[in-house]
């Protein structure tokens, strides 16, 4: 009986189960407290307003490091019937969010803000996945420049799209 091909097949599944052990360890020992600083650090050299840095763990090996911009007031208020009574509506200001995945790899994504009761968020957007010897201050740098690209786009929403190429 030829296993050749199959005994291949089971070592490359042994080593991805190792990446795995490895890649959790990397999170704890080194990728946690590396984002945590770093973007501490941008926060406080860019003056980013409003933005916080939050770490859930309450999933072990499933835990995120997310860069908060927090909530506030749209600036839009709903009048609630005939009472004169007016509903603020509240407006999420957007996040980067560096989440630990089930085989310890690292997935970036952003979440660009939105207006609760005002149309549908959008998903979050995927920018990519990291293994953690991957993972660079560079990189963390780039990440934020497509996240703060991502809010003033948000932000300074209009047609020029559409008119630039017509």
């Amino acid at each position: 009986m030829d296993t050749g091909t199959l005994l291949i097949k089971v070592n490359k599944y042994k080593q991805v189960l190792q990446n795995t052990e490895v890649y959790r360890k990397s999170w704890h020992d080194v990728i946690k407290p590396m984002l945590t600083q770093t973007l501490e650090d941008i926060i406080k050299q860019a003056d980013l307003p409003k933005a916080e840095i939050i770490v859930r763990d309450n999933i072990e090996n499933l835990e995120a490091v997310i860069l908060d911009l927090g909530r506030s007031s749209s600036g839009i208020s709903e009048n609630v019937e005939d009472s004169g009574v007016k509903r603020t509506m509240i407006k999420s200001n957007g996040s980067l969010i560096y989440q630990q995945l089930f085989n310890g790899k690292i997935m970036i994504m952003l979440v660009s803000p939105h207006i609760e009761g005002y149309g549908q968020p959008k998903p979050p957007l995927t920018l990519e996945i990291l293994r953690p010897d991957e993972l660079k201050a560079p990189f963390i740098i780039r990440h934020i420049e497509a996240f703060i690209k991502d809010i003033t786009d948000w932000e300074d929403f209009d047609d020029d799209k559409k008119k630039k190429s017509s």
